[in-house]
């Protein structure tokens, strides 16, 4: 998996840089090796997953030894790392990017064994243990590699955690493997991002917009190869912004922790605002619909897939169909012509059946992101005795009041499709990675419960 550390791209003093310190992969190496060393025959082994140099040399040495490497979220409560080191028998690991080993020492894992378990949160009960092989994860490389022209001569530049799939196994085992330079940022401030000099930018959406709002960062960019977002859908106004203030129209790709990337958008080839692309190659994509409905559960098989989750043998039989394909749990559309995906959202929240139709909030979200005075916004079904589901909208804007969006709506798409309520907040709750976390306004509904503690939530109707 580390064909960068084999000395067949050379080496430079800055191979590798995470917010502002550098070293070559001569250093990388020493490093990972005293890691090595310390955890040969452990179980697991955790570690802290900061934007730094020692996580890096920790993931890597982890690798080198054929031990699981647990990365631990920073900002995680006691209680989260209390439940992620006991429920993975990891020990927990500091590591000194200081000390070096002249002779790392080699585990005997094979392709198949566990490379990584990534703890990824479900909708009831505590996070799960994502295990993740090394075949399973050079195959998503390398398909990706192919997928974005991504080679030894980029300089790829990204500021996401090392604790996601995005942040860790695309953004630093990526560079790894294909050769390329690696500039972490540390944070991903439009700033950083337009110093950086990349010619491959990795992003989620929230960077994305905010380095949209900066023209001057946004134009900086403008020598790049390819921007590249995921993690959640980019609201087709950034999109816009960004093509019109770089000269690049970003690439979307679609992924869980448990597959991977498995569908992406190409390099050269045609985007579209809204879509995530075709599936990579090994990869094969189904629509889990009911007859005559455009829409469905995506279902995916390929080599990119999970190896289950850690200790939980039934959770990981329920994740995939009795013919063996991988359920997401996301609504999606297939372009029959041309095999571009499209992510309409989650199959437990975001799939609305209101008055006999089948609708999926994220392109009512798409259209009122496309009114000039919405900035953000979350649209979920709640029960109601006459339509199964009314669709309410939780939106942050100015200037507007909600039966003009409502009939903005409508204009651009179905009239069933618009939203029966609008509500107004001044910030719609994100995880770490910039996804809605809609359960928490689901909450603020009337006769549900309350938002109470919910930072930027206003709460009045319109």
């Amino acid at each position: 998996m580390l064909t960068a550390l084999d000395g067949r791209y050379g080496d430079r003093a800055d191979a590798i840089g995470v917010a502002g310190r550098t070293a070559s992969y001569e250093q990388l190496l020493g490093a990972a090796g005293a890691v090595a060393a310390d955890i040969a025959g452990a179980p697991a082994f955790a570690v802290t997953a900061t934007a730094s140099l020692e996580t890096v040399a920790a993931v890597v040495g982890g690798l080198l030894a054929g031990v699981p490497c647990v990365p631990l979220p920073p900002d995680a409560g006691p209680a989260e790392r209390e439940h992620i080191l006991r429920d993975s028998g990891a020990v927990l690991v500091e590591t000194d990017f200081a000390r070096r080993a002249e002779a790392p020492p080699r585990g005997a894992a094979g392709p198949d064994d566990p490379a990584l378990i990534l703890y990824t949160s479900g909708t009831t009960g505590p996070p799960k243990g994502v295990v993740l092989s090394g075949r399973a994860i050079a195959a998503d490389l390398d398909a990706l590699a192919e997928a974005w022209q991504w080679t030894a001569a980029d300089t790829l530049v990204h500021g996401l955690p090392l604790f996601h799939v995005h942040g860790l196994v695309l953004g630093v085992l990526g560079a790894l493997r294909t050769g390329s330079r690696l500039m972490h940022t540390g944070r991903p401030t439009p700033a950083a991002y337009a110093q950086a000099g990349g010619s491959l930018y990795f992003g989620v959406p929230t960077v994305w917009s905010r380095i949209a709002a900066e023209p001057a960062a946004a134009a900086a960019l403008s020598g790049a190869r390819l921007l590249v977002s995921g993690s959640a859908p980019l609201p087709a106004p950034v999109f816009r912004d960004l093509e019109r203030l770089t000269g690049h129209r970003p690439v979307e790709r679609y992924g869980m922790t448990e597959t991977l990337i498995t569908v992406s958008g190409r390099a050269g080839g045609e985007v579209r605002p809204g879509t995530v692309g075709t599936a990579l190659p090994g990869i094969r994509t189904r629509i889990a619909a009911e007859p005559g409905a455009e829409i469905g559960e995506l279902q995916l098989i390929g080599p990119t897939l999970f190896s289950g989750y850690l200790g939980r043998p039934e959770a990981t039989a329920a994740a995939y169909t009795e013919d063996g394909w991988f359920r997401t749990g996301d609504i999606a559309a297939v372009d029959p012509e041309d095999g571009v995906h499209r992510i309409v959202g989650r199959a437990s929240i975001d799939m609305i059946k209101s008055g006999g139709y089948r609708i999926g909030a994220g392109e009512i979200e798409n259209a009122l992101l496309d009114h000039p005075k919405v900035s953000e916004a979350a649209v979920i079904g709640v029960p109601d005795t006459d339509l199964g589901q009314r669709i309410v909208a939780f939106v942050v804007a100015d200037g507007v009041t909600g039966p003009e969006l409502t009939d903005f709506v409508a204009a651009h798409l179905s009239a069933h499709k618009r939203p029966r309520e609008v509500r107004f907040v001044t910030a719609v709750p994100r995880n770490a990675m910039g996804k809605p976390q809609k359960r928490l306004l689901l909450g603020g509904l009337d006769g549900v419960g309350g938002l109470d503690g919910i930072d930027g939530f206003a709460g009045e109707r319109r």
